[in-house]
């Protein structure tokens, strides 16, 4: 996230107020700071990175992610691990907490729609490098794909036709996410 906080601040700058880079460093700061507390209860550790969250970042996105990680950590809770058969369950309880809070709709151009892509992708998955390339390539779509797209919610809907080719912010934030996971797991996804 460090490395793409100028990316992130500059592609929130074109249609918000260019602080996703520093929502995002905060956040993921917060949570390496706790990484050494994080309990084995996969729930408990969802609960706690969302915490860290809520607690260095005021921001719309930021609180996105928390109600999504708050989501999954309800599900996982007593549990110390996740199977890859279940990915695609979780990516849409956290798209339906996440949309149930945002109040967008699939199709308006955020985060929600690369969401909506990756729980397609990961289902009825069952190798692990198969299930991160589908999710890259489902990223990598969805981005492409809704570019060319008007966004239709939030400070981004402000900017109407001007928004149409711009990468919107938070599925470049995801899609860095993503890509940060892969890189600390020794993926090349």
């Amino acid at each position: 996230m460090e490395q793409s906080a100028d990316e992130l601040n500059t592609a929130d700058g074109l249609l918000g107020d260019g602080d996703l880079g520093v929502t995002m460093i905060r956040g993921f700061r917060q949570i390496i700071a706790d990484l050494e507390t994080l309990p084995e209860d996969i729930g408990m550790a969802f609960f706690q990175c969302a915490k860290a969250f809520t607690k260095s970042s005021g921001s719309s996105y930021g609180t996105l992610l928390a109600t999504g990680m708050m989501a999954i950590a309800k599900v996982k809770k007593g549990q110390t691990g996740i199977e890859l058969e279940e990915v695609s369950g979780l990516f849409d309880i956290a798209l339906e907490a996440m949309q149930k809070r945002g109040k967008a709709s699939l199709g308006d151009k955020t985060v929600l729609d690369v969401l909506a892509a990756v729980r397609d992708a990961s289902k009825n998955q069952a190798e692990g490098q198969v299930l991160l390339d589908s999710i890259n390539q489902a990223i990598n779509d969805t981005m492409d794909q809704f570019r060319s797209r008007q966004s239709q919610i939030g400070r981004a809907r402000i900017f109407g036709e001007k928004s149409i080719g711009l990468d919107d912010p938070g599925m470049l934030a995801f899609k860095r996410m993503f890509e940060s996971l892969n890189v600390c797991s020794g993926n090349t996804a």
